[in-house]
């Protein structure tokens, strides 16, 4: 009988203690990967991923067509919260890369809607399509705009973000200092130092008539089907101080002396005008960007101080000029969508054939099939570019699988 007495005792003793202890959970959705939960949601775990394998080919004139069948895509991410720590994180690689780290930043939430990061993640001072993820595409690539003026768009530094308002009008500046050598720039190793000075910018945008869905603000296509008209308008600008890479987002392409013989880098800096309107399923964006180079006077191409850089020059180092996109786009319930899209490229200097920025116009048509939303897609896109440089045009087509874990 006492250890009968005893038995129960114990027992009851261990289901108290395990009602005590807070539930922890662990779930698999696809495109919403392995998810843990512990205490109660106090703390979150997540491991997800994302493969695109493309078949493509590209043609210039009447010469032969090249083809092209590779993973263009192969993420790997983890990320977190701590609840009452107020901290997040997010780390994220890309395998079909020589370089393959992308996203690697923590973040930290001192109240409401303020936000502080630092490390490496997408710079808020490029145009709106460079703030999309790869995953949520509109197109199977980016457009002529972002990848003249853009490398991958990510860089090393700090930011901070902030939302006023919410659903009748809202209003989301951002800030960013980073080190103007775009992402990895600390090179091979860590004695491959960054050149020249920061990289200084900043992001408004304002939304009249309120945010979108939740999620919906971080595709260009319109797949949460807004019930009433949102857009949103945003103007961004960036000056780095000393750049050597053509568009700001590396360092030793390129490097510059005064007169004894001392580095002398250039500055650059970008400004970029956007906007993005949704409402049931239609949507347009529309960017515009210029960028132009200072601190020139003074500078020779080579370290005896004997080649004095003309005006006109810098331009065959830095992408300077213009350029504008539009895209705009149909997506069903069912997830059918169809896609049009005309960009055009214009350099500073039109005289100079060296230019890094050459005249170039183009457009792309695709059709997109998703399924669980983002989860699953399949996108066909056929694009044309007249580049004033080349003697033909260059016709691609393009036929890519996405699936996210």
């Amino acid at each position: 009988m006492k250890n009968i007495i005893l038995s129960s005792a114990f027992c009851l003793g261990v289901l108290v203690s395990n009602a005590q202890v807070k539930p922890n959970t662990a779930n698999f959705e696809l495109g919403s990967g392995l998810n843990f939960g512990l205490n109660e949601g106090a703390y979150t775990f997540k491991i997800s991923g994302m493969l695109q394998p493309q078949l493509a080919f590209e043609k210039q004139g009447e010469n032969d067509a090249d083809y092209f069948f590779n993973a263009r895509r192969t993420y790997l991410n983890f990320s977190g919260t701590a609840r009452d720590e107020k901290v997040s994180f997010f780390f994220q690689a890309d395998f079909s890369q020589p370089t393959p780290l992308l996203d690697a930043w923590i973040s930290y939430n001192p109240f409401g809607e303020f936000k502080i990061a630092a490390g490496q993640k997408q710079n808020v001072t490029n145009n709106r399509e460079m703030l999309i993820m790869e995953d949520h595409l509109q197109f199977p690539d980016r457009s002529l705009l972002s990848t003249a003026y853009s490398n991958s768009g990510r860089e090393l530094g700090l930011y901070l973000e902030n939302t006023f308002g919410g659903e009748r009008f809202a209003v989301v500046p951002q800030l960013s200092v980073t080190s103007g050598d775009g992402k990895n720039s600390f090179g091979a190793d860590s004695r491959d130092i960054d050149l020249g000075g920061m990289k200084y910018g900043a992001r408004l945008d304002v939304y009249p008539l309120g945010t979108f869905y939740e999620g919906n603000e971080k595709q260009i296509a319109d797949l949460g089907h807004e019930q009433k008209p949102k857009f949103v308008i945003g103007a961004a600008a960036s000056y780095n101080d000393g750049a050597s890479n053509a568009v700001g987002e590396g360092h030793g392409d390129f490097l510059m002396y005064n007169a004894l013989g001392e580095t002398q880098l250039p500055d650059y800096r970008q400004v970029y005008a956007d906007l993005l309107f949704k409402f049931k399923g239609f949507s347009l964006l529309g960017e515009y960007t210029v960028a132009t180079a200072t601190s020139l006077d003074g500078s020779y191409t080579d370290i005896a101080a004997t080649e004095i850089l003309i005006p006109t020059q810098i331009s065959e180092f830095l992408a300077l000029g213009s350029a504008y996109n539009v895209q705009a786009g149909y997506v069903t319930r069912s997830g059918y969508a169809l896609d049009v899209r005309y960009s055009a490229l214009m350099p500073e200097f039109e005289n100079n054939a060296n230019s890094a920025i050459s005249d170039t116009k183009g457009w792309t048509a695709g059709f997109s099939k998703y399924f669980k939303q983002n989860a699953l897609k399949i996108q066909a896109a056929v694009s044309s570019y007249d580049n004033a440089s080349l003697p033909n045009n260059t016709l691609m087509g393009q036929l890519l699988f996405q699936v996210i874990f």
